[in-house]
């Protein structure tokens, strides 16, 4: 399907360029309104993290889906994954979420979640996209929808995820969170605080203008010196809107997403709860690959992007994956990634085999890997570019069997992502580089 303003990840960019844009999103918000009340809609949720543009954004849909008669309950600052359950659990049409995820606060995004808590059909997408070519025409005023703010918001997802993992009890452990200033910094901590642990919360001080900024899952650093210095057990970081999660251990060293993901499904392998296999991405650690097959656990990778993982476990039937970045999904207990929830599920593995997380970790050994993101808007062809084409051909050669490469644009940034693995550290961090200067002269 030829899209014009949705991506992978919903409608994403910069506040005040088209199209995130207070025109275009209240417009946004009555095309959706039309649209899904023609398919028996008649309420639609809408939350936020804490960026500042929020609230202007927030308003601009709560106008448009109510000029098109339907009602609105308004969820404040929530997760994106307690948006989808909301959505669920409230019986809505739809929920809507205003974020841009790991993104700065100079931009924002609008995303979709249908009435099964899954991302919208691309059937619905596309009707939305059809009817923001339509003029605006607002029903009568007595068929305007009512809109009202659902104040129990939080405390219905707190108990949502605590019942994730019936009878964990963290009692003894001092865990350090770091919501990344975003939409769990009310939401986390006092999940693990209620479940028994010790908790040092930091960045979870939103102004409107710090979220993700030096803090969060894509800048970890703070966190690992602050399980250092505060002597914790581990440590956890969400991103912006919390679907994601890191952590760190008490050594203050990385457990990224592939890890994460192995921790989950030797303990449900374990338990005979696996039900299938693992499905991982492109950017998957080849490390994490190779530990799934010594445990005979099959192993799936799909292209980059929470979209196709999903597309995947449905296609095969499994229950579990997701990508280094730390968005995880376990399909029986929630419907998309959830970062408070993948934690409580690794949380729980770790207490039932008695280990720490570094101690867990190490049996999930990562090979190796540079990920370099080159910036530059000329994107398309650029792999058939003679000077990327014989750095490709020189990096296959002298990995050999030993490791692979992948290149692959971004979806919601002009950008390649450059990435080189293998056994030699060096190595790979060198053939990255070749490899990044020959993109970089091809799309700048």
């Amino acid at each position: 399907m030829s899209r014009k303003y949705f991506g992978t990840d919903g409608i994403r960019g910069t506040v005040g360029e088209p199209p995130i844009t207070p025109d275009f999103v209240l417009k946004l918000g009555w095309a959706a309104g039309r649209v899904l009340a023609a398919h028996g809609g008649s309420k639609i949720l809408i939350g936020k993290d804490t960026r500042i543009s929020g609230y202007m954004f927030e308003s601009a849909l709560e106008a448009g889906i109510s000029a098109a008669g339907v009602d609105v309950r308004l969820l404040g600052p929530m997760p994106t994954p307690a948006i989808a359950y909301l959505t669920r659990t409230l019986h809505a049409q739809a929920g809507i979420v205003i974020s841009a995820s790991h993104n700065a606060y100079t931009d924002n995004g609008i995303k979709f979640f249908g009435d099964n808590g899954r991302k919208l059909s691309d059937k619905i997408e596309a009707e939305i996209e059809r009817m923001l070519d339509e003029p605006i025409s607002v029903v009568a005023t007595d068929r305007l929808g009512k809109v009202r703010r659902i104040d129990d918001a939080r405390g219905r997802y707190i108990e949502f995820c605590k019942s994730t993992t019936p009878g964990l009890n963290l009692h003894g452990l001092k865990i350090v969170v770091d919501t990344a200033n975003g939409a769990a910094y009310h939401i986390t901590p006092d999940v693990l605080e209620e479940l028994g642990a010790e908790v040092v919360a930091i960045a979870n001080q939103p102004d409107g203008f710090n979220i993700n900024l030096e803090c969060g899952s894509t800048k970890p650093e703070a966190l690992c010196r602050r399980v250092v210095a505060e002597g914790a057990d581990l440590g956890l970081a969400l991103d912006g809107d919390a679907d994601r999660l890191i952590m760190v251990d008490d050594q203050g060293t990385l457990v990224d997403g592939d890890q994460l993901l192995y921790l989950i499904a030797r303990d449900r392998q374990r338990r005979g709860r696996l039900n299938g296999g693992v499905v991982g991405t492109l950017m998957s650690n080849l490390g994490l690959e190779l530990a799934l097959q010594d445990l005979d656990i099959p192993f799936a990778r799909a292209k980059v992007g929470d979209r196709y993982v999903m597309e995947q476990l449905d296609q095969r039937g499994w229950l579990l994956g997701g990508e280094s970045s730390g968005h995880l999904v376990c399909l029986d207990r929630t419907s998309t990634g959830d970062g408070t929830v993948a934690a409580l599920q690794v949380l729980d593995a770790l207490r039932r085999e008695g280990l720490s997380l570094r101690e867990a970790a190490l049996a999930a050994p990562l090979l190796p890997q540079t990920l370099i993101n080159v910036r530059g808007s000329r994107r398309d062809g650029f792999m058939e570019e003679d000077g990327v084409r014989a750095a490709i051909d020189k990096v296959e050669q002298e990995l050999g069997r030993n490791g692979r490469l992948l290149l692959r644009p971004s979806g919601t940034e002009p950008l390649v992502r450059v990435m080189v693995e293998g056994k030699d550290a060096d190595q790979v961090e060198r053939l990255c580089r070749h490899l990044a200067e020959a993109v970089e002269t091809a799309i700048a």
